[in-house]
């Protein structure tokens, strides 16, 4: 007799397992299943490691930070886990074994095993111990190479992925407007369609790697008050229309990003983590997102706290929820208990919890984490044995390989500035055999970094612990540039203190040198800690402490001085704007930007970075931007001139160009219409280079007040000796559009001028057009780009 055997089938996937199934079919079943706190769960992140010793990293951190009782919190589950490789220096491969270890906790300690999200910074590269640290991001905007920043990213993305993290906290989309504020360094520019692309650039190549890429800080920031941080944003409506929002429209339309930041500052007294109007009513309803908004660290409970528009946490926590926040960071504090009680009370309806969490489920269901065959093993230990003692996984993960080191020195090389030059550079070796290296930045590693890489914005808190990447000082890149010469040192005095008493060993070794390279500018801190970045505002645009007398009695020497600047922001340089030799500008430039100003000084790369931001002649007269209108440019009526000593696009190369040939095909075309146009652009010296050929509009006369240009494109045209190519321009008529007395977007008839420029204060060649027909209403799926053809 044969005895018959039951073939058990498989149980059934849970709907929200199943991949056959939509996301939103998938998330509407577990939301079915799920209690009220264990939905808020998903809309908080925790700070594992974060300490309430040392210096902050976050605004109020040590007002706000708690330690998390994880046993307690993991039954319900948890929406995100906060920066695990940027909080305290960890070796790679072992913060990838961490975080792995704690996901599958996660995963196992609540019933629907639904594992973090996890983020980290990457504002200037990953902010890890040992990761690669690329140029900031006003650095990107001096490359004027959106291609060359979508490359970064996506390399920034891959080294986030392959350790197990999920979404970047970058990039910044704040258009500079007083550069007196310490995070200026973050930001791409002054010029909105600049930051825009840039940006939308950088979104993509993250994006690209599989990483949630984060808008921040939506919106106006950067626009606070006399360039303090966190400050109340005094600005129009139309400001904030025409200057702030492009930026983040441009990139929501063109990017795929994924998630959104809210800004901690309140714009005519409403805070952006509780503006509906901005987080729902434009974001969502208008411009189509459907991707998370997070808080800016604490920025919810500081509705409380700081903005005074909430009597408690619990309020602060249902004005977010329902302006349109879903996830607050870094930690818990009103989305936990004080929303739980709130929601119980009556006072914040529940569908508000509903709407987040179907947003953060989503997200969760299309990054994977919720599929049958997910793990939390990330790539880097797919192949290693992680059940054997962690110490054998010790620097087996390289964050800073050969190819990432290369990409860091091409944006650094594109990204140096050549502000001056009387002919000093490139540098002849033959007559510059002793050089002179003056100045605070001479011999300082971390010179190079911003208040966001992680030796600066971690490891400072360490200092027992080595740096983690190669940073080579400017005295060691210019030894190595030119074998030759001889390199003599002096610091002068310090980045901002008031120290003369090395001013006379400067001295006597610019003296005796054939040059002198003055190494100048700032220290990357936070809140206080430097001269740039989170919180280290300036009260003027003058150089931190004694440099500026340092540099004058450089000058004073008679020796040839190039004024080389590593700042986060635009200094004013007195008299060397004009008697300097040469100057170069390099914001933060990275972990290879000494050797990129090397090479620039030697003449092996040809300088072709373009300034993001003007560089003033006056200190005191901020703010200021090249996006004035008339009455805030020079004038008889005033005593303080604000001209820039060196305007925004402003770039010298070792070669010359000249353009010419500027053909309109139509001098009149209807307000829908488009402007085509074409110039030709040759390089008439004997050294190969490039040109960033930059198109501005001007518009005579409008219904209200314009600024009296503003960049509507741009292109990089590399040129060999004698070389000239043709340039078409199609400018759709929509690039002229602005916000008009009722607040809606339009493009007027009447005259305009297209100028091509080699920058804001070097117009080449102007075409005069007219737009005709009605007045035309736009909105938010208007052409935002010129295009722009090479032959």
């Amino acid at each position: 007799m044969t005895e018959t055997v039951a073939i058990q089938s498989p149980a059934p996937l849970p709907a929200w397992r199943d991949p056959a199934l939509s996301a939103e079919d998938r998330v509407d079943a577990l939301i079915r299943e799920m209690t009220l706190k264990e939905k808020t769960a998903q809309l908080y992140g925790v700070w594992v490691g974060a300490s309430d010793e040392g210096a902050e990293v976050a605004p109020h951190q040590h007002d706000m930070e708690e330690p998390a009782d994880l046993d307690a919190l993991l039954p319900d589950g948890l929406g995100q886990l906060t920066r695990p490789f940027g909080t305290v220096p960890v070796d790679p491969a072992l913060g990838a074994l961490s975080l792995m270890r704690t996901q599958a906790r996660i995963a196992a300690a609540n019933r629907f095993g639904i594992p973090a999200v996890a983020h980290e910074e990457c504002l200037a590269g990953f902010a890890a111990w040992g990761a690669t640290a690329y140029p900031v991001p006003l650095s990107w905007g001096a490359t004027f190479d959106p291609g060359l920043v979508r490359e970064m990213a996506a390399a920034i993305g891959r080294d986030l992925r392959a350790v197990g993290v999920h979404q970047g906290l970058a990039p910044v989309l704040d258009v500079v407007r007083d550069a007196r504020w310490g995070r200026v360094e973050e930001t791409i520019g002054e010029d909105p369609y600049l930051v825009g692309t840039i940006a939308t650039a950088y979104v993509q190549g993250l994006e690209s790697a599989g990483i949630v890429a984060t808008l921040k800080h939506f919106a106006g920031y950067s626009a606070s008050r006399a360039g303090r941080n966190l400050a109340p944003v005094g600005m129009g409506a139309r400001e904030l229309a025409d200057v702030i929002l492009p930026p983040f429209e441009m990139a929501v339309r063109e990017s795929g990003v994924r998630s959104v930041m809210h800004a901690y500052t309140d714009t005519d007294g409403v805070p952006s983590a509780a503006d509906d109007r901005l987080l729902t009513g434009l974001l969502r309803d208008t411009w189509g997102f459907t991707g998370t908004v997070v808080a800016d660290y604490f920025g919810v409970a500081f509705l409380k706290t700081l903005h005074g528009v909430a009597g408690t946490f619990g309020e602060a926590a249902g004005a977010a929820l329902a302006a349109g926040v879903d996830v607050e960071l870094p930690t818990v504090k009103t989305f936990g208990a004080p929303l739980a009680e709130a929601i119980r009370d009556g006072r914040v309806p529940e569908e508000l919890v509903d709407r987040a969490v179907r947003r953060v489920l989503l997200q969760k269901v299309r990054l994977g984490l919720l599929d049958p065959d997910w793990s939390p093993v990330p790539a880097v230990l797919r192949d290693a044995d992680t059940t054997a003692d962690p110490e054998t996984l010790r620097g087996t993960v390289e964050l800073d390989p050969d190819a990432n080191r290369a990409l860091a020195g091409r944006i650094a090389e594109r990204a140096v500035v050549l502000l001056r030059n009387d002919g000093v550079l490139p540098l002849d070796p033959r007559t510059r055999r002793r050089i002179a290296l003056v100045g605070p930045n001479a011999e300082v590693p971390t010179a190079v970094l911003g208040c966001y890489s992680f030796p600066v914005h971690v490891g400072g808190q360490h200092p027992d612990t080595p740096l983690g990447i190669e940073l080579p000082t400017l005295r060691e890149a210019l030894v190595a540039a030119f074998p030759d010469a001889e390199v003599v040192v002096a610091r002068g005095t310090g980045v901002d203190d008031a120290d003369t008493d090395g001013f006379a060993t400067a001295v006597a070794l610019a003296r005796g040198a054939d040059l002198v390279v003055a190494a100048l500018g700032d220290r990357a801190g936070l809140f206080g800690r430097g001269t740039s970045g989170e919180g280290c505002d300036a009260g003027s645009l003058s150089l931190p402490g004694a440099q500026q007398q340092l540099l004058d009695a450089l000058l004073d020497t008679g020796t040839p001085v190039v004024t080389t600047l590593l700042a986060g922001r635009p200094y004013a340089l007195g008299r060397a704007a004009d008697e300097s030799a040469a100057i170069l500008q390099a914001f933060f430039p990275g972990e290879a930007g000494t050797v990129a100003i090397a090479s620039v000084l030697s003449g092996r790369t040809e300088p072709s970075g373009r300034l993001p931001v003007s560089v003033p002649r006056d200190p005191g007269a901020q703010p200021s931007t090249y996006l004035a209108s008339r009455l805030g440019h020079r004038s008889e009526v005033s005593s303080i001139d604000p001209a820039p000593a060196f305007g925004f696009g402003h770039g010298l190369t070792y070669t010359t160009f000249d353009w010419s040939d500027l053909t309109v095909e139509e001098a009149e075309v209807p307000t829908d219409g488009v402007v085509r146009l074409g110039l030709t652009v040759t390089n008439t010296g004997d050294r190969p280079g490039t040109e960033v050929v930059q198109l501005y509009l001007h518009d005579p006369v409008a219904s209200v007040v314009q600024p009296v240009q503003r960049l509507a494109g741009y292109v990089r045209v590399g040129l060999e000796p004698g070389e000239g190519r043709r340039i078409h321009v199609e400018v759709p008529a929509d690039l002229a559009s602005f916000t008009g007395r009722a607040g809606t977007r339009i493009v007027e008839p009447g005259e305009l001028e297209l100028r091509f420029a080699a920058s804001s204060t070097d117009p080449r060649l102007t075409a005069r057009v007219t737009l005709t027909g009605p007045v035309r209403e736009v909105d938010h799926l208007r052409r935002l780009h010129a295009d722009f053809g090479i032959r």
